[in-house]
């Protein structure tokens, strides 16, 4: 039952995070936090049998690569843009789709 709370709480910090930050990396915690809350229920969940563990492995595995994929997008998008500020690299954004307008 602890464990339940625990993700509980971990899910809430997540939704949390993802919803009022604006940089980049803390939003990306935020999604990696969520990603641990179900994770942790997986854990929780598994029974004696093999296929439980068998399907944490892969959701283990699939968060890794996902994380690999959002970090290496997190590097491009800043060194492209300048800053990890997302509200700075919407506007950023928009005033390049305007000038591709006007041209």
């Amino acid at each position: 039952m602890d464990f339940t709370i625990l993700s509980i709480i971990m899910l809430a910090i997540g939704i949390y995070g993802l919803l009022t930050n604006r940089q980049l990396l803390k939003v990306f915690i935020s999604i990696e936090m969520i990603a641990i809350a179900a994770t942790l229920n997986f854990v929780m969940l598994a029974s004696p049998n093999g296929l439980s563990q068998a399907l944490l492995i892969i959701a283990f595995s699939v968060d890794t690569a996902v994380s690999a994929v959002i970090l290496a997008l997190l590097v491009i998008v800043s060194k492209r843009y300048g800053t990890g500020d997302l509200s700075k690299i919407i506007s950023k954004q928009e005033t390049e789709e305007s000038e591709d307008e006007v041209q």
